[in-house]
């Protein structure tokens, strides 16, 4: 039996149904981005793909082929016997490396060999990616958003979890990019995914929607910390009907004392990121907002950050990049627990938009060039 080949776009298509995706390049390229719910199966780890090109470049093909093929086969094996001894005859999985030769070539034939049914991705990573890329202008015209907007601290996020939790389609972009989009917005000890991988997950959720049913999304700008929302996602977000979300500041600044929590306790590293507001807010307003940290008053901090800070520009910078803001109802949040977030989504679920922001499919190229300009 013989590994079945398909093109790129088609299998992403079917992504959802092989058994598993099987992605056999070195772990280093793995991390920086992968198909989703791909394994990590190296046929050449990082160390060793290194020595193999060395061969290549400098000492002769050859040697390199026959030194890379000893490696190959040894891992191939390995895999097998830590992966596939479990595995049912009926097991279908998908296998692709970085251009679809030699290393997913390999494993694919040996586990057609075996008599698992192996399909191969022609053009390999490099095809998936472009195919990606062109579904990633497509899917977003197909779909209708749900934009929630509102001041920083008032629960946005929180409130996509309570629409989740009732049933409706979200798409968590500052989840996906593990950053609350401001100069805040990253947890400490952590990191944000390349921008390879972010639009990988994002295509991941896009093509799971209903175009049917309404997707709700927090409003973003461009970037959420260095990441770029996609182009055309944006300018279909731009378009979407609004929801206007509000809290009193009292209440904001306690759900961003709790939300923040981690970032908080580290009072060295919350004063070092506010210094890169210097040139914005001033240096004598940023040298209070760390005297006020350093005192331990984080409370008069975030209700004096959002005064002088993030509330300045909201009405203006929603006002200019959602069209149909203005015309957004007002769902005014009762408390920041549970049941608060819950009766808010219950009412959000029941809002009808008018048909006025209900925006029919979109050319993708259109799309683009609306973010663009």
């Amino acid at each position: 039996m013989n590994p079945r080949i398909i093109d790129a776009a088609e299998a992403l298509q079917k992504l959802s149904s092989f058994s598993a995706v099987i992605d056999v390049r070195s772990p280093s390229e793995f991390a920086l981005d992968h198909m989703p719910e791909a394994q990590s199966w190296p046929v050449l780890d990082d160390a060793e793909r290194a020595e193999v090109g060395t061969l290549y470049t400098q000492v002769d093909p050859f040697v390199a082929n026959k030194r890379g093929a000893a490696l190959i086969a040894r891992n191939i094996a390995n895999h097998i016997e830590a992966h596939a001894q479990a595995l049912p005859k009926s097991w279908a999985p998908l296998i692709y490396c970085w251009r679809g030769g030699n290393r997913s070539g390999a494993m694919a034939h040996i586990l057609a060999r075996i008599g698992f049914s192996v399909v191969l991705v022609q053009g390999g990573y490099r095809a998936l990616r472009r195919a990606l890329r062109a579904d990633l202008d497509r899917l977003p015209g197909q779909l209708q958003f749900r934009v929630i907007c509102g001041r920083t601290g008032c629960g946005k996020s929180r409130l996509l979890q309570a629409l989740q939790a009732a049933g409706a389609q979200v798409l968590d972009l500052e989840a996906l990019a593990r950053h609350r989009g401001s100069v805040l917005g990253l947890e400490p000890g952590d990191t944000q995914p390349s921008q390879k991988l972010f639009e990988s997950n994002v295509w991941a959720a896009l093509s799971r929607f209903d175009p049917q049913r309404p997707v709700f999304v927090e409003a973003e700008s461009k970037k959420i910390g260095l990441l770029h929302v996609p182009e055309a996602l944006m300018a279909r977000m731009r378009q979407g009907c609004c929801i206007h979300l509000e809290l009193d500041t009292t209440l904001r600044v306690e759900l961003l004392l709790a939300d923040y929590a981690m970032l908080s306790a580290d009072r060295p590293l919350l004063r070092e990121r506010l210094a890169s507001l210097r040139a914005l807010r001033g240096a004598e307003t940023v040298s209070r907002w760390q005297d006020q940290i350093a005192q331990g008053d984080l409370a008069a901090f975030t209700a004096d950050i959002l005064q002088h800070h993030y509330d300045p520009s909201y009405l203006r910078s929603m006002t200019h990049n959602f069209q149909h803001f203005s015309a957004a109802p007002l769902v005014t949040l009762q408390g920041i627990d549970a049941l608060a977030f819950r009766r808010a989504a219950e009412q959000v679920l029941a809002w009808t938009p008018d048909a006025a922001c209900v925006t029919p499919p979109t050319d993708p190229q259109a799309q683009a060039e609306t973010v663009s300009g």
